[in-house]
């Protein structure tokens, strides 16, 4: 029943290929398919051989560090696996095998000090199949990669890349951009959003296509209206120089047929405290579809006016056909971190179920105007709970119960639209969700949408920062600043998303640290902007403690400078470490689309150390999602302290078979075929919550004899 697989390494994403292709041998696109579904026909492995699967192979990439980690979706093309490592080198693997074909590391002259996510890579195509190209976003750079071979295409951009820091209407050498998921292509476009800074200075996260030849921009959908463009008066006049975010990071869907790319939007930087956009802030937090020949608006729905929570769309939406008295009809389901499953007619935007806009109280911080009206789904039933109440605190112990009543008991929990506080807000579902950006699985023949969820508490602060009252700005001062929202004013970080900075001159020395301010690494933004002066300060401040003040004068107030900051990332967790609320920590759910009835919903994940002492089946948070096939399976790794692959009955939800992964496969696993015989890959990395970190794949297949069994 289960297995321990040794070794290490990681995954990355396609896209291209039919959707017929895709269905038969391959997995030729992030997600499956330019849908995002999810779905297989393949069907040698099943219900009845399932306990037989065996490790067909391993590829170590050998480049894992510490808080490294994998969240790539290999793609498989023409029996080729693409994927990318902990350090974004892309590899290209023999799919029956494993055997390395060519890798391209796009590192030469950086070094790699901090986690970079990726989810995986784009697979192009002409329509005379003359030219085979892999796309890919390392730092601020797309790159075009020839398949056969990994070297760059010389003719795409500047020697095959370009920067995306071009193109946004801002200084580029001011920008931080960067993407985490693949672009899509649709004939010869390649469409991208991005990821931006979370806080300001950030970049505006506009939508671009560019030509999969050259790399010449052919579109740009301003996310953030310019004066003149539809919802423009939604924000302050001139938000649109200074705003940044309204980012896609979490990918994109395509519907090929009708020539529809639809994007699921963050919310606006800076996340926590909007004085400086206050307004509804479309397109922020909208599912958005663009004409994918034109850029122009088709239709958008906005899921979170005028966000405060971080409530960005966390992953692409699942382009689905359901059913209705009789008829089918083609829509599009977005998941979000809030728990609810929004459904729409995949042309017009109709909602598909009903929707209700509900009255929340409004904020009581100084300048801030939340949003009195918000929209819900009153169908299907939020997936994850939305008010956490005190009957709702953890029992793990006497002693963690009484410690997080204390902290429950000083801070606010309102449910769902609570604004933030000075004292504390609490956020549930949390800042990972609910859903995430692993994504549903929809399965065309039962209309069952599959979504694994979190069940994680956290607590949203607001902090008011000190007034400079015409003083110098010091190198604490410019930390606080520019730094303190992810890092903390006590630089402790909530690693491993946003590492601690304490005693970091242990780690990297002082030229070290100034590259990493200066040119930013993984998702933190680069701090070119600064003056000379007040980067040198932040620098010796974070490598000597020392507190240089800076010359030239007072500091000055901007459109980006708040009288509030964020407090940190922050889980609701007991003094041991695990959540501060009672079990399921994690979910899986299968909901009809086409009545919005729960078909099952079962626990997810545990902790092996609780386990260990008779506290099982607890749910864990679970990042990465999972795959349904035609003949009754569901596929998902994804949770982060058992390191666990798990296939389950699609119908029922009972686990037929699981396997111990080497490391956590926070990923989304790949199913296809080479020459017969079926493989099912995952890419495991860890790194979750301080937990182990590899850079392994690992493939399964039936044995060798049973394989042509169907």
């Amino acid at each position: 029943m289960a297995a321990l697989i040794p070794g290490a390494l990681l995954g990355f994403a396609v896209l291209r290929i039919s959707s017929s292709q895709s269905e038969s041998t391959g997995w030729p696109a992030y997600g499956g398919g330019p849908e995002n579904t999810h779905y297989s026909t393949l069907s040698q492995i099943n219900k009845e051989n399932v306990r037989e699967l065996q490790v067909a192979w391993t590829y170590d990439a050998g480049d894992a560090f510490q808080g490294s980690e994998m969240e790539c979706n290999p793609i498989v093309v023409d029996g080729v696996l693409y994927a990318t490592t902990p350090k974004l080198r892309v590899i290209a693997l023999d799919a029956a095998t494993g055997k390395l074909k060519w890798d391209f590391d796009p590192n030469k002259g950086h070094r790699v000090f901090t986690k970079m996510r990726n989810r995986g890579v784009t697979y192009w195509a002409d329509s005379q199949g003359q030219h085979k190209r892999i796309f890919v976003v390392a730092r601020q750079y797309l790159y075009a990669l020839e398949a056969a071979t990994g070297e760059p295409v010389k003719e795409f951009g500047q020697n095959g890349r370009l920067d995306l820091r071009c193109d946004l209407g801002r200084d580029p050498a001011q920008q931080f951009i960067s993407n985490n998921s693949p672009p899509v292509a649709y004939k010869d476009l390649l469409i991208t959003g991005s990821i931006v800074a979370e806080t300001l200075p950030a970049s505006p996260g506009d939508i671009r296509a560019y030509d999969a030849r050259t790399g010449k921009l052919r579109w740009s959908f301003h996310t953030i209206p310019h004066p003149g463009e539809f919802g423009y008066e939604t924000w302050p006049k001139d938000a649109w120089q200074y705003i940044g975010g309204v980012n896609a990071w979490s990918g994109l869907s395509l519907d090929s047929k009708r020539g529809i790319v639809y994007a699921p939007l963050g919310s606006a930087s800076f996340d926590f405290y909007g004085a400086n956009r206050l307004g509804d802030d479309l397109f922020a937090n909208c599912l958005l579809a663009l004409n994918a020949e034109t850029g122009e608006r088709v239709w958008h729905f906005q899921t979170v006016r005028h966000d405060l929570w971080d409530r960005d769309l966390p992953a692409p939406p699942a382009l689905v056909t359901i059913h209705r008295d009789g008829r089918a009809l083609d829509a599009v389901a977005q998941i979000t971190k809030s728990g609810f499953v929004y459904v729409f007619d995949r042309a017009t935007g109709e909602p598909l179920f009903p929707i209700e806009y509900h009255r929340y109280p409004g904020s009581d911080v100084d300048g801030e105007r939340a949003a009195y009206m918000q929209p819900l789904p009153a169908a299907p039933a939020p997936f994850a709970r939305q008010m956490l109440t005190a009957d709702m605190l953890t029992t793990r112990t006497p002693q963690a119960h009484d410690a997080v009543l204390k902290q429950f008991q000083k801070i606010r929990s309102q449910g769902q639209f609570a604004p933030p506080s000075l004292i504390g807000t609490i956020l549930f579902s949390g800042m990972d969700g609910g859903g995430e950006w692993g994504g549903p699985a929809f399965d065309p023949t039962t209309g069952i949408l599959y979504i694994n969820s979190n069940e994680m508490a956290w607590i949203l602060q607001l902090i008011e920062n000190e007034p400079s009252n015409g003083q110098p700005a010091t190198g604490q001062d410019l930390y606080i600043k520019n730094c303190a929202t992810c890092h903390r004013a006590d630089m402790k970080g909530a690693p491993p998303e946003f590492p601690s900075l304490v005693h970091i001159s242990e780690r990297l020395n002082e030229e070290e640290v100034r590259e990493v301010v200066s040119q930013g690494n993984g998702r933190m933004p680069s701090f070119a902007r600064l003056p000379g002066q007040e980067l040198n300060a932040i620098v010796r401040y974070l490598e000597y403690g020392e507190n240089l003040t800076v010359n030239g004068g007072a500091q000055t107030v901007t459109p980006i400078d708040l009288k509030y900051r964020f407090g940190g990332y922050n889980r609701f967790l007991d003094p041991d470490g695990y959540p501060a609320i009672q079990p399921p920590w994690g979910t899986l759910n299968a909901i009809n689309l086409n009545t919005g009835d729960f078909v099952w919903k079962k626990t997810f994940g545990e902790y092996p150390e609780l386990a260990a002492q008779g506290m099982t089946n607890t749910g864990s948070e679970n990042y990465g999602g999972g795959i349904v096939t035609a003949n009754g399976l569901f596929i998902i790794a994804a949770t982060s302290f058992d390191k666990k692959l798990h296939i389950f009955d699609k119908a029922t939800g009972d686990l037929l078979w699981e396997t111990t992964l080497p490391f956590a496969g926070n990923a989304t696993p790949a199913l296809y075929s080479v020459n017969g015989k079926e493989y099912l890959v995952i890419g495991c990395g860890g790194g979750k919550s301080k937990a182990p970190t590899g850079a392994i794949y690992v493939a399964f297949a039936l044995p060798g004899a049973r394989y042509a069994a169907r």
